[in-house]
């Protein structure tokens, strides 16, 4: 039998924060070494950078992905200590500090041997769940016997109650009394990702699922779906149709709700793209604009994740 878990991993795509990289002799911002990361030798790439980075000066330069990402970390580890199940809980990061390597070298430093990874995405693609799988495969090859063993938890979340129940509550808290989800256009948004990449995996149908079982618990009958952050750059043609376009054409509506059941903390693909594109749409089309929170530390959401890690330690005999 396999030791027992004495860890989890938490694993995102990161954000930047205040502390220069040293990648060049005068900063040119932490924002901007994260998009060149993430960006690099792309055809467009340095106006794509540039583009990217000035999103972040709305912010201050930084992003609070990784405060809600901890946050989240905290609210599971605590979750897990109240249902006798406790471990610690790190974040790892593939696009910034601390990026996966340095947490599992921290993990390992520790005395921890074997550690659950929980992928922070909902719907699964390429470059989310596979990605972030290789990012710990190839961090453990470079640590060697000091990084801790890895396993996934694999269980597909898009369409759980918890995750459900969360957002159908942060539907409910993104309008005011007075404006009922009957008199608004009701709009679900993901991160869109090339076509060719969605032909590979589940991942439009599974946000599609997660919008479809959302809007039955509401009792609504139409609602949309968009999908947001689509580079103009290659490769190739980008799932659509684009949020702000589906704003552009709520026909009959005088408001309208953004949902972003793609993302589960804000970042700047919630905060930029759509607190002010998509908002600036809606003024005008001459809609009123709510955006709903993401999940975060629904209680709710972190109780699925909580019953998720139990049952993965239950069935490896932790």
């Amino acid at each position: 039998m396999k030791d027992k878990f004495d860890s989890i991993i938490m694993i995102g795509f990161g954000g930047p924060t205040r502390g220069c990289c040293r990648r060049y002799e005068e900063c040119p911002g932490e924002a901007y070494c994260y998009v060149e990361g993430i960006v690099g030798q792309r055809a467009g790439g340095p106006e794509r950078i540039r583009e990217v980075a000035a999103h972040y000066e709305h912010f201050g330069g930084v992003s609070p992905f990784t405060f809600f990402s901890q946050k989240q970390a905290g609210a599971l580890e605590m979750a897990l200590e109240q249902a006798g199940a406790g471990v610690p809980v790190y974040t790892g990061y593939r696009f910034w500090t601390p990026y996966v390597k340095e947490t599992l070298a921290e993990m390992g430093g520790r005395g921890l041997r074997r550690a659950l990874g929980v992928i922070l995405a909902p719907h699964r693609t390429k470059i989310s769940w596979e990605a972030y799988r290789g990012a710990v495969a190839s961090a453990r090859e470079e640590l060697g016997e000091d990084a801790p063993e890895a396993e996934f938890l694999e269980t597909p979340w898009h369409t759980h109650p918890g995750f459900i129940d969360a957002t159908v509550e942060r539907m409910r808290q993104a309008l005011p009394e007075e404006e009922g989800l009957d008199d608004v256009g009701v709009i679900f948004t993901a991160h869109s990702i090339p076509v060719s990449m969605a032909r590979a995996s589940s991942y439009e149908e599974e946000f599609r699922e997660t919008a479809a079982l959302a809007a039955q618990k509401l009792g609504l009958r139409d609602y949309e779906v968009g999908f947001q952050s689509s580079p103009d750059v290659p490769p190739g043609t980008w799932l659509g149709p684009d949020v702000v376009d589906v704003i552009g054409s709520a026909a009959g509506a005088k408001a309208v709700l953004v949902v972003p059941v793609g993302f589960i903390c804000d970042h700047m693909e919630v905060l930029f793209d759509l607190d002010i594109e998509a908002r600036e749409a809606a003024e005008e089309a001459g809609l009123r604009f709510y955006r709903a929170p993401t999940v975060g530390t629904h209680p709710a959401f972190i109780g699925m994740l909580s019953d998720l890690v139990r049952a993965k330690m239950a069935e490896s005999g932790s």
